[in-house]
């Protein structure tokens, strides 16, 4: 280690540390709750806060999500889903057509003068409120599609969100990279410029040099993080060809802070899944009802009318019109649609059963992801109030010490790096926070081009949670 407090020092000397050191710590980092901060935190400035961009040209979170609910194309999936419920329901309560149709009796064998010709209407008499019940059965498939459709909308809206805050924190590393990597390369041109003055020693000179190659690396590895997260984003946005452009909006601005059993009660009280689950029974208990009402047979009603052209002995006429009438109704001895009772019985308990499945289960997954939030909340509230204001004072101090000639430049870079790591974890535990916010806001779904389930499917509606529905016998 060099002796810095017995070793001369010129201008260029000093004009190294200034050129490589003193634009770092004047970056400034907002509190996330906009509460007054206590210390500068080490982190670059990005052109999007220190120039003024052209209106318009930053994404915002919200036109984002707008332009999803247009293009991505599950929640057209989704819709047409719904009409295609709402035509089996108005399907299921139509009124059989009536068969109209000709009759002819004793037309052939010779008979003089004979045979009998007419038509005849014959209508089935629907019994037992049998297509109010099909409609009903049809109306819960109906419901139950709308809230797969809202839950395939809360799904799109969470991918969104999602992979926004991924994105932003991508763009906000880039940004800092940048930043590094221009006074990294800056300082190396200034130590080969010092070193031929004979100012700087070669030591000096090699390390700007690893720290620049190094910063050049970190940049890299940024841009192709920035790329993959926006490449997801505008996966999910369903507009593939989305160009990149920077995104409004800040990392530690706004995070909400939940309460446990609130954010639950929420979750169960606005859940999509376990509303369908709740139509799934109400259904099911359509079916049994219409399963039921099935063994009380319907009426057939025929009426009609024939020209018997048989003559009259006595008056040397033909009989001429005669009018036909039937009514007719099947006797239920031996199916009474019990297997088919039984079945949709068996299917409402199972669709009892699975509601309740379906509330446990969002208990499993909001216990694992409400871990995560609370994790992620006390190492953001640990890094703000404590380890990220330490290590700028202690990078601070390095930094006073070394432009005393008290402290070897070797401290200042392990104190600078050493404080950029910890703004990492920052920024890494402040997306997971946000993750963890974003799921239990949004009832826990995720995957926005996941296939949205078809009522009358067995499917996967959210990670964990199955809802069955059933076809009416």
């Amino acid at each position: 280690m060099k002796n810095h407090s017995s070793e001369p020092w010129g201008i260029g000397a000093m004009f190294i540390v200034i050129a490589l050191l003193l634009p770092l710590s004047c970056v400034l980092a907002q509190d996330r709750r906009a509460e007054p901060t206590p210390y500068s935190l080490l982190a670059a400035r990005s052109a999007r806060d220190t120039e003024p961009q052209a209106a318009g040209t930053a994404l915002t979170l919200s036109e984002l999500e707008q332009r999803a609910l247009a293009h991505n194309p599950t929640l057209a999936e989704s819709r047409a889903d719904v009409h295609a419920s709402e035509g089996r329901r108005l399907q299921a309560g139509l009124y059989p057509n009536p068969t109209i149709g000709y009759e002819g009796r004793e037309i052939t064998g010779g008979i003089y003068r004979g045979g009998e010709h007419g038509f005849f209407v014959d209508q089935p008499i629907v019994t037992a409120g049998k297509l109010g019940l099909s409609r009903k059965v049809f109306a819960s498939e109906e419901e139950q599609s709308k809230s797969v459709a809202a839950s395939q909308r809360a799904r799109v809206v969470n991918a969104v969100r999602l992979a926004y805050y991924q994105a932003l924190a991508a763009q906000e590393d880039v940004d800092i990279r940048s930043s590094l990597a221009a006074l990294a390369r800056q300082a190396s041109d200034v130590s080969e410029k010092l070193a031929n003055a004979g100012q700087a020693d070669q030591p000096d000179v090699l390390e700007a040099k690893v720290e620049a190659g190094r910063a050049e690396l970190d940049l890299t590895t940024a841009r192709a993080d920035q790329d993959r997260a926006w490449q997801e984003l505008a996966s999910v946005v369903g507009d593939p060809g989305l160009a990149v452009r920077p995104l409004a909006g800040k990392l530690e601005e706004g995070v909400p802070r939940l309460d446990r059993q609130q954010a639950f009660d929420a979750i169960l009280a606005g859940s999509p899944e376990v509303q369908g689950a709740s139509q799934n029974v109400m259904r099911a208990e359509a079916s049994v009802k219409r399963a039921k009402a099935e063994k009380f047979p319907d009426i057939d009603v025929r009426a009609g009318a024939e020209y018997n052209r048989e003559l009259l002995a006595a008056m040397g006429q033909a009989v001429g019109w005669e009018a036909e009438a039937s009514v007719g109704v099947e006797i239920p001895v031996f199916n009474r649609n019990q297997g088919n009772v039984q079945t949709a019985e068996a299917e409402l308990a199972h669709a009892q059963q699975e509601l309740e499945r379906v509330k446990l289960a969002l208990r499993l997954q909001f216990a694992a992801v409400y871990r995560d939030y609370s994790n992620a909340d006390a190492t953001v509230r640990r890094y703000h109030d404590q380890i990220l204001p330490d290590a700028e004072k202690a990078y601070q101090l390095y930094l006073g010490k070394y432009q005393e000639m008290a402290a070897a430049f070797p401290q200042v870079l392990i104190a600078q790096r050493t404080l950029f790591q910890l703004r990492e974890d920052y920024t890494r535990a402040l997306v997971s926070e946000w993750q963890a916010v974003i799921l239990i806001q949004g009832y826990l779904l995720r995957d926005g081009l996941a296939a949205p389930i078809a009522p009358g499917e067995l499917g996967i509606v959210a990670p964990g949670v199955e809802v069955r529905t059933s076809m009416l016998p």
